[in-house]
């Protein structure tokens, strides 16, 4: 796994739980934590930050990189402006990933192994997602699309339906993307 990966999540942990926290998680781990964002890193690493972060955060790991992947999103947004500016919403942003993004991410990253995805859009109001990894981090791309969603003012309806950690023999996502509602101010 690349280093970016490791680095985003020292972000949002740190962001979100202080530096403590993610100097415990790595203890915890046995890592020394030393990742820099074009190396190449086992992804048993991730693995067990994850698991160390479920178990000291009261989390499911499952919850954990869903968490992490929508809290990632702005960051990427940050470092990658051109992967979001051209679009409007989140599903032309997601139709993007294999042809255009994924590409790039390769560029930036020689050697990183993303995942590949289906699109079924024959619906113009839900989107068929189907997501395809030998590393099965489908909650971190459920949590990226929730982040993408964030990031374009809208809402996910909808989620995952099948599911390989559950048995089944894909991954597919079920979405549709309302505007979001604001919240009152009293």
């Amino acid at each position: 796994m690349k280093g970016i990966v490791f680095n985003l999540l020292e972000e949002v942990v740190t962001r979100d739980f202080g530096e403590q926290t993610w100097d415990a998680l790595l203890d915890d781990a046995g890592l020394d934590g030393a990742y820099t964002s074009l190396g190449s890193y086992p992804d048993s690493d991730a693995m067990r930050l994850v698991a160390q972060a479920a178990t000291r955060l009261g989390m499911e790991p499952a919850e954990v990189l869903r968490w992490f992947g929508r809290n990632a999103i702005p960051l990427l947004a940050v470092k990658y402006p051109a992967f979001f500016r051209a679009h409007t919403s989140t599903r032309a942003f997601l139709l993007t990933l294999n042809d255009i993004i994924h590409p790039e991410v390769r560029k930036l990253y020689p050697g990183a192994v993303v995942p590949e995805f289906q699109f079924d859009t024959s619906s113009p109001d839900v989107l068929l997602m189907g997501y395809d990894s030998p590393r099965r981090l489908c909650a971190l791309a459920h949590g990226f699309v929730e982040g993408a969603a964030d990031h374009f003012g809208e809402t996910v309806v909808g989620g995952q339906d099948t599911c390989k950690h559950r048995g089944d023999d894909v991954c597919l996502f079920r979405l549709a993307f309302e505007p979001a509602r604001a919240t009152a101010v009293t």
